[in-house]
């Protein structure tokens, strides 16, 4: 397993006297057999900058950063795929934060780079390889040029376009699940938000917030050209807004217009739950899916990450037990951390949280974050360290009845009774 790195012109070497390393939490780690998979399509290599990378020198056996002008490499997976554990590096200048991606560590054996990683969903519709360009601009300027009034339609072009949301264009291709967003505030203050920084965070917001408020007539254009199938889905919450519900007043008015004509499809929420006043109307107004963001179940870890405004864990539970009861197909949007995640004390709690809310769906999401911030952030770990590839193990055991994978997916279909 040699050492992967960069050079200064980000040129990738794999060094045949160095095995490379991984990190769980603050601590570096052996790298396991068993951890490793070929690097998935669809993944893209990346320098960490400001870091070097830490092996093992062959020779001496001693764990040690690798001399000379290098940096880390990690890899950031598609969906699909979950990480077991970050790149082993040490940062070279400490007042640096590393850019929002989820990195994971990445070797070189005998045939090619592998990662520490766990195919945990069909990562076929989720490969950006599978986004042709052409078709997408062409749907792009189609719909551009049928509501050349709707603002919707001009703010997710440049998602698709520009930041290469493939749920922006999903939108645009008109399959599978699409982006409409609502709102452009929100009721938390998410540290490791990806649309809006404080000037004082030190991190750059890799997409831009949107900074309107849609009519119900735009929100309805939107919905009725997406949902022209029965497994299309279209979802309010997207990376390039707030919190969706917190414009719940158009969402239930757009979601009932559309309801009165036509039943096709599903209509999905990504929230973080807390307006519960707001998910129940949401919910009563017809809706089918509902995915709510979660970084614990630990009110401390919690709040140290989302620091929600007006509303707490409790709010959460009890928003995703009413969806749950009123027959929407509840998942949570899971955002996992080696070494933070697979601790004793946060699998217990997440168990629990989900036998009450009666989840049926658990999207594991790699948490886009500079590490050392993340873990400065939050509690210390209290029990146990039992490995993400362990952690898996346990939510597949003690929840069988519920669905392990990356991203939304329809309800399966009823079993019909002979």
């Amino acid at each position: 397993m040699n050492l992967v790195y960069a050079d200064e012109h980000g040129n990738l070497f794999d060094h045949p006297d160095w095995t490379g390393l991984g990190r769980s939490g603050d601590m570096i780690v052996e790298l396991m057999e068993d951890e490793l998979i070929p690097l998935p399509e669809g993944a893209t290599m990346v320098g960490l900058p400001h870091t070097r990378p830490i092996g093992i020198h062959n020779a001496s056996g001693e764990m040690r950063p690798l001399p000379g002008n290098v940096q880390a490499v990690g890899a950031l997976l598609p969906q699909g795929y979950t990480r077991l554990c970050i790149p082993g590096y040490m940062k070279s200048d400490k007042t640096q934060k590393l850019p929002l991606f989820g990195y994971s560590a990445v070797v070189w054996k005998e045939d090619g780079f592998y990662v520490t990683a766990q195919k945990s969903d069909d990562p076929e519709r989720w490969n950006p390889l599978n986004c042709d360009t052409t078709e997408l601009n062409v749907g792009v300027e189609r719909l551009l040029a049928k509501y050349p009034e709707n603002r919707l339609y001009k703010h997710l072009s440049n998602c698709a376009l520009g930041y290469e949301c493939l749920t922006a264009s999903n939108t645009f291709l008109q399959r599978w699940e699409g982006a409409v967003p609502v709102s452009f505030s929100c009721n938390a203050g998410c540290y490791g938000c990806i649309s809006e920084q404080p000037d004082d965070s030190g991190f750059v917001a890799p997409q831009t917030r949107m900074n309107f408020k849609p009519t119900v007539d735009e929100i309805v254009d939107v919905m009725m050209e997406h949902l022209n199938s029965p497994e299309s889905i279209i979802s309010f919450g997207q990376g390039c807004e707030g919190e969706p519900s917190t414009q719940a007043r158009i969402i239930i008015d757009a979601m009932r217009e559309v309801r009165k004509r036509t039943s096709m499809g599903y209509i999905n929420i990504n929230t973080n739950a807390g307006l519960t006043d707001h998910i129940r109307g949401i919910v009563d107004a017809g809706l089918n899916l509902m995915r709510v963001s979660t970084i614990s179940a630990l009110d401390d870890h919690y709040n140290a990450y989302y620091k929600p405004r007006g509303y707490n864990l409790a709010n959460v539970e009890k928003s995703l037990r009413y969806a749950t009861d009123k027959g929407v197909y509840t998942s949570i949007n899971y955002l996992i951390f080696p070494g933070v995640t697979d601790r004793e004390e946060e699998i217990e709690a997440m168990l629990g949280f989900v036998k009450r809310t009666g989840l049926k769906l658990i999207q594991m999401r790699n948490l886009n974050i500079d590490p050392e911030s993340y873990l400065e952030l939050i509690p210390k770990a209290q029990g146990e360290i039992y490995g993400m590839k362990q952690m898996l193990e346990i939510f597949a055991d003690e929840l069988p009845d519920v669905v392990i994978g990356s991203y939304t997916h329809v309800p399966p279909a009823p079993v019909k009774q002979s």
